[in-house]
């Protein structure tokens, strides 16, 4: 892989509607992380323009026939249309640049991973839906699977690519249109997605890009009465605000992945203490723990904990930040200099509410440019304390010490939490009592991220959200069940 000249990238910086690039006054500078610099505009997406938008979304749904032809035809588009993504040269540094993807990440993982989760869901087209019920012999009761219509999307800007492919993969094979804005800090990727879908063979109007901010255009979309669902990835407190306006504008359901404050438990048999201790520096520092599922309270038996703790030090200082347009890049910057800031505020903070600082704790730059944190650990720290009570989404992680399986549950559980969690330990039978404990929607065993197998939903408990991304069950949630007796007439 080879560094990229961040000033070569070429990308449309409007809207995408009806199947062509609709321009608007730009009202927002969108900076590059890694540095910090104005490198594109953004229009904002007013309510009228969210209406038409959203209107023409609603025609193509009725009119195109996308919803009414043979599943298998539907299928073939998504997958060319994710051929056209994997093969698109220009599409990994585009997100590289307007992100804090660094250029490896996004050529190695996210663009390959959006284009087969596209695949994925395309199989689901022709092969859910609807049953046919046990009813008398002289009735066929069944249900029929239809789509909503128009589905509203949005997605965040810590994986745009990724993000955005979980909320339109699943709701265009069920056979919807969606409107879709991305987030105003990275909302150039998906620009060229929907550029693509065209190429594809995709009806025009059947998938949409509005940009803009969430006070305007995020909130206008969710309210929209065409919109018959909202899919979005975010903070809890956003969440909650969407799900206020779906409930005031129709009751529309909604599928929430929101914030977490995942843990990791550390057994004192743990297989390779080493590699484990990799593996937690990683699910941390990974994207600068600008991640949702990030394992940010290693909960690690007091036998071992100094040692373990050493080892995750070291592997921190092993990483290399940059930005993201170098090959050589493996710690990402900050998306803000004012969210660098927030980070370093909640870590201040809880050094001097008691808490120690065993590695980092301090704002860097690259170049004397963008914003970077470095790879942070707190020990000493209490349940109270606020950078264990609160979402950091930064590379913090905090330590608490445990001497036996019950008190590692106990500090494992999170009043408000319950998005992720790992467990690392030899005892097979340890391993799955804690995964039966553990209130999360996803528990890692002897590992921390997921994989390749799209099959598997995510999705959180508690206030980290509802409803399910990937796997069978996002795929049936952008279907609504229709049931429909019939009497045989004689």
């Amino acid at each position: 892989m080879h560094s990229i000249d961040p000033d070569s990238i070429q990308f449309n910086r409007g809207h995408f509607i009806g199947g062509r690039a609709v321009a608007g006054r730009i009202e927002m500078d969108v900076r590059r992380p890694s540095d910090n610099r104005v490198y594109g505009g953004l229009p904002v997406a007013d309510q009228d323009l969210v209406d038409m938008a959203v209107q023409n979304a609603w025609t193509a749904f009725k009119t195109s026939g996308w919803a009414r032809q043979a599943p298998r035809d539907r299928a073939r588009v998504l997958r060319r249309w994710a051929d056209l993504i994997e093969a698109d040269a220009g599409l990994a540094a585009l997100e590289a640049v307007g992100s804090t993807r660094p250029i490896a990440n996004a050529v190695g993982w996210d663009v390959p991973f959006t284009a087969e989760g596209i695949r994925f869901f395309a199989e689901f087209a022709d092969k859910v839906g609807g049953d046919v019920a046990a009813t008398r012999a002289d009735t066929l009761g069944m249900t029929v699977a239809e789509p909503y219509g128009v589905i509203g999307a949005i997605a965040p800007w810590n994986f745009p690519l990724v993000m955005a492919s979980w909320k339109i993969g699943p709701a265009l094979a069920a056979g919807n249109a969606v409107v879709l804005k991305p987030s105003e800090l990275t909302p150039y990727s998906a620009v060229r997605l929907a550029e693509l879908a065209i190429e594809a063979g995709m009806p025009p109007g059947i998938f949409n890009v509005i940009q803009g901010d969430g006070r305007v255009t995020g909130d206008a979309l969710v309210r929209h009465p065409r919109v018959a669902k909202v899919t979005f990835t975010g903070s809890t407190r956003t969440g909650s605000a969407i799900m206020a306006a779906c409930a005031q504008t129709g009751t529309k359901p909604v599928t929430l992945e929101l914030g977490g404050k995942s843990p990791q438990l550390v057994f004192a048999d743990a297989p390779d203490l080493d590699k484990v201790a990799r593996m937690v520096a990683g699910a941390i520092a990974g994207n600068a723990g600008q991640v949702c599922v990030a394992g940010s309270r290693l909960i690690v038996q007091r036998e071992v904990a100094e040692r373990f703790v050493a080892g995750v030090s070291q592997a921190f200082a092993a990483m290399r930040a940059g930005h993201t347009w170098r090959a050589d890049t493996t710690l990402s910057p900050i998306i803000t200099p004012a969210d660098a800031q927030r980070i370093d505020g909640m870590v201040q903070r809880t050094v001097q509410a008691g808490a120690q600082l065993a590695a980092g704790g301090k704002l860097a730059a690259v170049e004397g440019e963008g914003a970077y944190y470095e790879p942070t650990i707190l020990t000493g720290v209490t349940e109270g304390m606020e950078a264990v009570r609160d979402e950091i989404f930064g590379p913090v992680l905090t330590v608490q010490v445990f001497d036996d399986e019950d008190e590692a549950l106990a500090l494992g559980d999170h009043p408000s939490y319950g998005l992720a969690a790992g467990v690392h330990t030899s005892d097979i039978g340890r391993a799955l009592r804690c995964a039966q404990r553990l209130e999360a929607g996803t528990v890692w065993i002897n590992r921390y991220g997921r994989s390749d197998d799209f099959v598997l939903p995510t999705g959180g408990f508690k206030r980290s959200g509802m409803g399910k991304d990937l796997g069978r069950q996002a795929y049936e949630a952008n279907l609504r069940f229709k049931t429909v007796l019939v009497d045989f007439m004689r």
